[in-house]
């Protein structure tokens, strides 16, 4: 799911090298990923009316459901 995330938001990115992507485990056992981006790059990766960032929670959220579990996505600035 991580390695998901990061390689879809390198795609959107002018900078994709500064795409970083960490997780934690919550004690419901909640994994909540956290995307890092450059400065720039946060507009892109959030879309008009969070429209972007939606779609990138949906997909993970799909894939999550294939390993049991719960995800969030935060976008880190």
């Amino acid at each position: 799911m991580k390695d998901l995330l990061e390689y879809l938001a390198k795609g959107l990115v002018d900078s994709p090298d500064a795409v970083a992507v960490e997780s934690y485990e919550e004690e419901d056992g909640t994994v909540v990923l956290e995307l890092h981006v450059a400065d720039d790059d946060v507009g892109k990766v959030i879309g008009r009316s969070g429209r972007t960032v939606n779609a990138l929670r949906t997909v993970v959220r799909a894939s999550s459901v294939k390993h049991g579990r719960r995800v969030l996505i935060d976008v880190v600035d």
